[in-house]
């Protein structure tokens, strides 16, 4: 087996490595045990969590106790950690541990990859080039950083998606509601009522905007609040019709009456698009699975008969 310059060698690989993974758990045990055993934090544990708020412990929890420690190593700053934890929110991913856990998920994603990659080589390709393998353990590494951020994307993606459904039913619902004589609020909370079955993720977003407002928030505040945590546009449009209505005094009724037919009415054009897109989307099914089966049905009984034609005729002569 050849290596590099520098006299690399997989074996000088796998130790390095199992010192590495060593030593990461060892560290890691150590902060657990500190911990555990300062008398701080176990006098504060047993007199229990405040009114209302909720421990942590999980393995989220665990896995932002052990980043903490070297925060200012692993996670980034300024625009990258805005844009990041913007995304979280987005995707509904609000914890105060929420960035923490992510990052420290991407490095234990990356150091779990590498490593077993690398016990991979060892044991199942002992001809495998060592410059092969140190490639190889760099791309699976990428691969395991890059894995949270597919993640999340989807997540955001999803989340989004699940909104954007539901948001015309909420229209709806809240003109009923201010309609009828009911508040700002009070409509809000009501139509955070009605959906949390059917679209529990605009029902939490509504409940929290109402939550803000009993607690003296400002009602501009609390619903911009709500543009920013969803990050949709058809929200965000919403939320500033909603403003320049309570900072002019005109009517909130009418107003939403006219904001819930236009978006009825966008939401009958994305479904017309959704449908012009299926004809163009079944080709490929279609040419991939069900023209091959219909030409070996239709054209196989004749093919077979030429084959067997011809060798009659072939074994005659």
């Amino acid at each position: 087996m050849s290596g590099w310059p520098i006299g690399l060698s997989i074996p000088v690989i796998v130790s390095v490595g199992a010192a590495l993974a060593v030593l990461l758990l060892f560290w890691g045990s150590t902060i657990v045990v500190s911990r555990r055993l300062d008398p701080a934090r176990r006098r504060i544990a047993d007199l229990g969590p405040p009114d209302g708020v909720a421990h942590d412990r999980g393995l989220g929890g665990r896995i932002a106790d052990a980043v903490r420690p070297v925060e200012r190593f692993v996670m980034p700053r300024g625009a990258e950690r805005e844009s990041t934890q913007e995304r979280l929110r987005h995707a509904g991913l609000r914890s105060p541990n929420a960035l923490a856990v992510y990052y420290g998920v991407k490095i234990l994603l990356l150091v779990t990859f590498v490593l077993l990659w690398i016990a991979c080589a060892y044991f199942l390709l002992p001809n495998l080039r060592t410059e092969y393998i140190v490639y190889l353990a760099l791309a699976v590494g990428f691969i395991g950083l890059i894995a949270p951020n597919v993640w999340l994307d989807a997540r955001v993606t999803a989340r989004q998606r699940l909104l954007r459904n539901g948001f015309p039913d909420a229209l709806d619902l809240l003109t009923v509601c201010v309609e009828a004589g009911l508040g700002l609020a009070q409509a809000l909370q009501r139509v955070a009522d009605e959906l949390e079955v059917s679209h529990p993720e605009l029902a939490e977003e509504f409940a929290q905007v109402t939550a803000q407002m009993r607690a003296g928030a400002e009602r501009e505040a609390a619903l911009r609040g709500l543009a920013t945590r969803t990050g949709l546009e058809d929200i965000r449009g919403f939320v500033s019709l909603m403003i320049q209505t309570l900072r002019f005094g005109t009517g909130i009724a009418e107003t939403l009456r006219v904001y819930s037919a236009e978006f009825r009415d966008r939401r009958m054009q994305r479904a017309e698009e959704a449908a012009a897109k299926i004809g163009t989307k079944l080709i490929f099914p279609l040419v991939l699975c069900l023209f091959p089966s219909f030409f070996l049905v239709a054209i196989g009984p004749a093919v077979i008969r030429l084959v067997e034609a011809f060798s009659f005729v072939s074994s005659r002569h």
